[in-house]
């Protein structure tokens, strides 16, 4: 069996899916993409795929070491997420051609179901309270918010008051028994990160995430001084030697490696168990696609430190297409009770509707995020 061609198609709302085909009839399916960047991935999966024409899709091994280590230049989002979907793809291909889900090739399943959470309040963070208690009253058992605006690197009492205000709200709308997750999404620098932290402590939420750009993790030790609450990161880190240092170090205890990011499902899992051996858990990065939540269920199944995972359903980055859109049985990610089954289906476990997609990608896409600004007019993370 060998792989006869790639194709790519850019379909909304902010997705790139991609399309793995070989000589036997089977082809398998994968989602690269840096979200605002779907461009510049897609080309970088063109310039990758001319190594995968004619090769067998069953060594993926083999090719991700080549498609990583052989060019000198490695790693960071835009090489790394090309690999991770190409990735996926051969993962797909092979479980099709052995007739089983991918969890089965690596160690077999370790859970039944896996709990998820669901987003609430926006970019910018409103009516938290009413849409978390729509939430649980839906099933969900855990919701995650953004938790500021812009902040500067010191920032007014005022835009703590209004994190707090935000977080409490949600609290006593659902009750002490409802994980929150804190999504700083990087937006926070260190001296406000450990106000915010202490400050939010009484609340008890599920993680803090991201509470600083991962280029400055080692902040991340200050404020971990000033909480109990477990701190999350790892969706701009890609692969297992970007994880190292902060398990080596010991300051966080939930790793969000993506699976569409990081290198792959392998290299996601390789992730998790060097997490497993550190005490830490894992929660997987997923607010993309049907065919990225797939793969990480896949991760999930297999991985016994595998707490919750992200999903899109309704989020509100899907203004134009949604998570269950492009499948051809959208029940194969059934909620229920606040927990998602793992697809057992060949593969990656689910069927690509592949009309639609071909529709949706005349349509495109040309999403960006957006830039903030603090009120001096200095450039504020989103």
């Amino acid at each position: 069996m060998k792989v006869t061609g790639i194709s790519l198609y850019k379909v909304p709302p902010r997705w790139l899916f991609l399309k793995v085909e070989t000589d036997a009839g089977l082809a398998g399916w994968g989602e690269p993409i840096v979200e605002g960047r779907a461009d510049t991935v897609a080309a970088c999966v063109r310039e990758l795929s001319d190594y995968l024409i004619g090769k067998d899709p069953l060594k993926i091994e083999d090719h991700w070491q080549v498609l990583y280590r052989g060019g000198f230049y490695r790693g960071g989002p835009i090489l790394t997420s090309a690999l991770s979907g190409m990735e996926q793809a051969l993962w797909d291909i092979k479980g099709k051609y052995y007739g089983i889900p991918v969890y089965e090739m690596l160690g077999g399943a370790a859970r039944d179901k896996i709990r998820v959470y669901s987003w609430i309040g926006g970019d910018r963070p409103q009516d938290v309270a009413a849409a978390a208690k729509e939430r649980v009253e839906a099933g969900f058992t855990a919701v995650k918010m953004n938790a500021t605006e812009e902040m500067n690197y010191i920032d007014t009492p005022a835009k703590v008051e209004a994190v707090v205000d935000r977080i409490a709200a949600v609290r006593e709308a659902v009750g002490g028994d409802i994980g929150i997750g804190v999504d700083f999404h990087g937006r926070v620098h260190r001296a406000m990160g450990k106000i915010l932290a202490k400050e939010l402590e009484p609340f008890r939420p599920m993680f803090l995430e991201e509470p600083v750009l991962p280029e400055n993790n080692e902040a991340l030790r200050e404020i971990a001084r000033h909480t109990a609450a477990p701190i999350a990161t790892g969706e701009r880190m890609y692969t297992r030697w970007g994880f190292k240092r902060i398990l080596l170090e010991g300051y966080v205890d939930i790793l969000q490696p993506d699976p569409s990011h990081a290198g792959g499902i392998l290299e996601v899992r390789k992730i998790a168990a060097m997490a497993e051996a550190f005490d830490a858990a894992v929660a997987l990065h997923c607010p993309l696609g049907p065919i990225a939540l797939a793969a990480a269920l896949q991760v999930d199944a297999c991985t016994p430190n595998a707490i919750i995972q992200e999903q899109s359903l309704g989020i509100h980055y899907n203004r134009d297409g949604d998570l269950l859109d492009y499948l051809v049985d959208p029940r194969v990610f059934r909620y229920d009770g606040g927990f998602v089954e793992i697809p057992r289906g060949p593969g990656l476990g689910i069927e690509i509707d592949e009309k639609r997609v071909e529709e949706a990608a005349r349509r495109g896409h040309n999403w960006k995020n957006p830039v903030w600004r603090n009120e001096d007019g200095t450039v504020a993370e989103w």
